[in-house]
């Protein structure tokens, strides 16, 4: 009672520091009816949601600002654009049906405030909360599937993404079991009559067959029987044995004195129990001291420290990723091709195949953003390639640009004509990150790149891509593309997953990207801009990223992981030591814009270190891509295509360039302006690529910009040309470095004089370790450089050096 008089004391004083401000009764009732009145302007907006939210879907993709001063811009919405702006907040992007329950609280809350003291505020509160959480994803896992469809999430973003998870974690029937065993702890431990009902079940059973009613006498006979077995188990207690009393021995003593008699021994046996478990309790504590100690020793030994799960975003963990308000909704993303158009085109492809005397059993449209396609399944005995050469036959009779025939389409048994839209629509950034499909996607680096033909989101990992190639004509939509890709990836990634190495020799296409620096850039340790756009920073870079990757296989080795996905799981879970040089390893996607004008100037130089890291750096989470304007056989060489399986192409100005790319031809019969042609294994998709403009980009860089960041960018190993090593003539022994003497222990010790060792065991760049070694060879403690192998160690014990140090 007093533990529980305390507790109710501690919520009085919590509330009272909370309403403390409020002791003006005036402002009391102010906010009083503020409350009771925001939950009914809620309800309303709610409940005009659910009938007329349909209606205001496209007005609330209009940025926030526009969509509330523009007074042109009207809502079905009976609480106005404010009223379905809350509606949409808190049912589709928050927790479904039961974000009700917070026009209950507002409403309690404001009561509260009035001093009607009828409502408990804080169970309330714990309650209100605990059903909505269980309520949205109840609601998901539920309903979810039948209103698909639907403009509304039932269970909201919150019992979506909840009970996709727990799907996933626990299957459809253990995610049940799991929400069915949450309401049952809940109700037991807040319910009182609930638990008398289910102790009265277990306890008190009726005898099979008897279908009587248990009477009051009965139940009082059951109690004394009870109250009796206790004290005579009290007493036997008290006289060391378990025996009871029999009738005899109780003939000669009055029921007044038996009484008194028994309740003195009871008390007197009680406090016997008491000390017996006081000293049980003891031993147990002593006990668990014990195991403690010897677990805390085990683990020091072990050099394991119990501790949570690390977590990389801790650093930045104030760090809010980019709203999509930021970016435009262009265009509607609606098709725009009449029925007139459709059957026009329709009846000119039967009319041309007709000419020709080729019959067609079916003829569909599927419209897309930029192109519709025409499947059509020919008579028997049709000849493929025969409606294949009439090409242009059919691009003249439609009088269209860009005709493009896929014979057969591969699943389906049809033939595909591509006829361009005469309204072409522009696919908005906007639409393709809020869509469903990206936001769910579980992929390591997922790039949303636009729509497909049937007007389906087309997103895919470029992490098991796992290197991309861009290469399309200038002005047809190749910077664009690179920003759709690197925009999805800032929406997706936080700063501690993900790092860019951006080269730029253009240097204004990338230099968007500089302000976000200390958050998603990678660079060279002595590089002063962090896009790089100088030929022999970019040779250096590439090289230092040589040295990442092999030093990322080296911590996979030790860690006995194979893959950057099993190393990072392996670490947060702090199984691998950080003083071993272990470290979490945030992926790293390198851009290289204009890279036939590398290769015009650097050539092998370039195109050595990026055949090296294509061929192998999958495994370590470092990935590239790399565009084009100039698709041709010196700039994209065999060494190239055969390690960059996943390529894009725009539009081209031959067949010769679409071979180049993509070994198909295709790409010269796109119709430019972000229409491209995406091969990620055998098959070719035609998107219509994402628009997203300069000054969109500005806008989530800017955002990013102005949130807290690391204190520089990542640096990348130090990398300096092997040239056989310095003279040792040229080197000064008067200015050693200050890890010197270290350094040479560690040769000693380990007997290998190697620049890598000692950048690794001293954490310090390539540059500086390649200055120590020198030193030490000019010291006498290392031979002479020899290639690929390690220096020789001349100093045969640490003895021997401690002499000469």
């Amino acid at each position: 009672m007093a533990k529980k008089e305390k507790k109710s004391k501690q919520i009085k004083n919590m509330w009272k520091e909370v309403l403390g401000p409020l002791s003006d009764k005036r402002l009391k009732y102010v906010f009083s009816f503020f409350f009771i009145l925001f939950g009914v302007f809620m309800l309303l907006a709610f409940v005009s949601f659910f009938i007329n939210g349909g209606t205001d879907q496209s007005k609330l993709d209009i940025a926030t600002g526009k969509l509330l001063m523009d007074h042109n811009i009207t809502v079905e919405n009976w609480a106005g654009k404010l009223g379905a702006m809350l509606a949409q907040t808190f049912i589709n992007n928050g927790f479904g049906i039961p974000s009700f329950i917070f026009v209950w609280l507002s409403v309690v809350f404001g009561l509260k405030l009035a001093g009607v003291n009828r409502f408990d505020i804080t169970k309330n509160v714990l309650l209100g909360g605990f059903f909505i959480i269980w309520g949205s994803i109840a609601f998901s896992y539920c309903l979810d599937a039948l209103t698909s469809d639907s403009f509304i999430f039932l269970g909201g973003m919150h019992g979506f993404f909840v009970e996709k998870w727990l799907t996933s974690l626990l299957g459809r029937i253990g995610t049940l079991f799991v929400l069915i065993l949450s309401m049952i702890t809940v109700l037991l431990f807040t319910s009182e009559k609930l638990v008398k009902m289910v102790v009265s079940v277990i306890t008190i059973r009726k005898p099979e067959g008897d279908t009587t009613s248990i009477s009051e006498h009965d139940i009082a006979l059951h109690k004394e029987s009870e109250e009796e077995s206790e004290e005579d188990l009290f007493v036997g207690r008290l006289h060391g044995t378990e025996e009871l009393f029999e009738e005899e021995e109780c003939e000669n003593i009055s029921p007044d004195k038996f009484e008194i008699e028994v309740n003195i021994e009871r008390e007197e046996a009680l406090s016997v129990d008491i000390d017996d478990l006081k000293k049980e309790e003891e031993e147990e504590d002593l006990t668990l001291t014990v195991e403690n100690t010897v677990v805390h020793e085990e683990m020091e030994n072990n050099n394991i420290v119990p501790e949570e799960d690390y977590d990389p975003t801790l650093e930045l963990s104030r760090y809010k990723f980019p709203e999509i308000s930021l970016l435009e909704a262009h265009d509607s993303e609606l098709a725009s091709v009449s029925k007139e158009e459709l059957e026009e085109n329709k009846n000119r492809i039967v009319e041309t195949l007709r000419n020709y005397k080729i019959e067609i059993v079916k003829i569909k449209a599927t419209i897309g953003p930029t192109v519709t396609l025409y499947e059509i399944v020919p008579a028997p005995g049709v000849r493929i390639s025969k409606i294949k050469n009439l090409e242009d036959d059919i691009a003249l009779s439609l009088s269209a640009l860009g005709i493009r025939i896929i014979a057969p389409i591969p699943g389906r048994g049809t033939i595909g004509i591509e006829v361009p839209n005469k309204k072409p629509e522009v696919v908005s950034m906007r639409g393709i990150i809020a869509s469903r499909k990206f936001q769910e996607s579980g992929y390591a680096l997922p790039v949303a790149l636009g729509k497909t033909i049937s007007n389906e989101i087309f997103t895919f990992d470029l992490a098991k891509m796992p290197h991309l190639l861009v290469a399309g004509a200038t002005g047809q939509g190749k910077s664009v593309g690179l920003n759709a890709i690197i925009t999805s990836l800032l929406y997706k990634k936080h700063p501690s997953q993900l790092k860019f190495v951006m080269v730029d020799p253009k240097k204004v296409e990338l230099s968007i990207y500089s302000v976000i620096e200390k958050h998603y850039l990678a660079k060279l340790p002595d590089a002063e801009e962090p896009i790089i756009t100088e030929t022999g920073k970019v040779v250096a870079t590439l090289n230092s990223l040589c040295i990442e990757m092999d030093s990322r296989y080296e911590l996979l080795k030790t860690a006995h992981v194979r893959n950057i996905k099993e190393y990072n799981t392996k670490f947060v879970k702090r199984k691998l030591n950080p003083e071993k040089g272990h470290r979490y390893l945030p992926y790293i996607v390198v851009i290289v814009d204009e890279f036939a004008d590398l290769i015009m100037t650097a050539g092998k130089e370039v195109e050595q270190p990026i055949a090296r890291i294509a061929q192998l750096a999958r495994a370590v989470g470092i990935h590239m891509i790399i565009a084009t304007q100039r698709p041709s056989t010196n700039i994209i060489t065999g060494v190239i295509k055969a390690n960059f399986p996943a390529r894009i192409a725009f539009k081209v100005a031959s067949m010769i360039d679409s071979r180049t790319i993509l070994d198909a031809p295709g790409a010269n019969q796109l119709i430019g302006r972000g229409d491209m042609l995406v091969k990620t294994g055998s098959d070719l998709i035609r998107v219509q690529c994402a628009f997203v403009d300069t000054p969109e980009v500005d806008a989530v860089t800017e955002h990013i910009s102005e949130q807290q960041g690391y204190p520089t960018a990542m640096l990348l190993p130090e990398y300096i040309a092997e040239t056989g090593g310095a003279e040792t003539g040229d080197v000064d022994l008067g200015k050693k470095d200050p890890l010197f003497d270290d350094a040479a222990r560690l040769v000693v010790s380990s007997q290998q004089g190697s620049t890598s060792s000692i950048q690794r065991r001293f954490s310090i760049g390539y540059n500086r370790a390649g200055r120590i070694i020198d030193q030490l060879e000019a010291a006498g403690i290392v031979g002479p450089f020899e290639g690929s192998k390690a220096r020789q160690v001349l100093i045969p014990d640490e003895y021997s050096l401690e002499q000469i140090l």
